[in-house]
């Protein structure tokens, strides 16, 4: 069982919700609508959705989300919040790489919050092609990372810490595999008496790599951004907006 089955529960569940900044949640909402082109009614898939930061506001915009997580309590957050506002979205708590879904039967799909490097590179390829073959034809996909190897590598840190809204600390010892082409990581939580360390498996993959996974897929890169300003993404950006159309 991969890593991330078991990582989304408790403390470091809770740290990462507490971690996001609702402000620049917007400004990513409003950068999905756009460079996915979507309307209402499309109907557009949420990858590792989480609590669904993006894909509530999709659909109160009138989009039809279909949402795929596998952490019991983001999923529940997320089918109590949908109903009770009423909103077009469908939660599927399962692993993507196992959820079955009719071809072409999604104008749109979109993976951000930082999860698309926790796919080995044989799992990522599956993931492209499933992801290429449920979009109609000339439908988009986008994705957000800061794992790139060109973010990464730059200023690669062996160690490092930060302070979690809610009186929570993170610290990380992170072993990078050259061989593999993964970063280890030991993540530590603490808040007052609560402690908890969980290994954590990052795959970094550089663009030039994902640009040829892509295409082998099916799928044409038309945006590499460094920011949600759509600057071309360089060389030391700390993360990529990557936005692809099946071709």
């Amino acid at each position: 069982m991969a890593w991330y089955h078991t990582y989304f529960k408790g403390l470091p569940q809770k740290a990462w919700k507490q971690n996001q900044d609702d402000e620049y949640t917007e400004y990513e909402v409003d950068f999905l609508r756009d460079t996915l082109d979507l309307k209402e009614g499309s109907k557009v898939l949420d990858v590792m959705a989480g609590y669904g930061r993006h894909a509530l506001p999709l659909a109160d915009f009138g989009a039809q989300l279909t949402c795929v997580d596998l952490s019991s309590e983001y999923c529940e957050e997320l089918e109590k919040i949908s109903s009770q506002e009423n909103l077009p979205v469908t939660v599927i708590c399962e692993d993507i790489l196992t959820v079955t879904f009719e071809n072409n039967s999604f104008d749109a799909a979109y993976c951000f919050g930082n999860s698309f490097s926790f796919f080995p590179r044989e799992d990522m390829q599956k993931f492209l092609q499933k992801i290429s073959d449920i979009l109609v034809d000339g439908g988009l996909f986008s994705i957000h990372t800061e794992n790139l190897a060109e973010s990464i590598f730059p200023n690669f840190q062996v160690r490092n810490w930060m302070p979690v809204e809610g009186n929570i600390t993170y610290l990380a010892q992170n072993d990078y595999n050259p061989e593999e082409g993964y970063i280890e990581a030991e993540q530590t939580f603490i808040s007052d008496s609560e402690r908890v360390t969980l290994n954590v498996r990052q795959h970094i993959y550089t663009l030039g790599e994902l640009n040829f996974m892509f295409r082998s897929a099916g799928l044409k890169i038309i945006g590499a951004f460094g920011n949600l300003e759509a600057d071309p993404f360089m060389l030391g950006d700390e993360q990529l907006y990557l936005v692809a159309k099946k071709i």
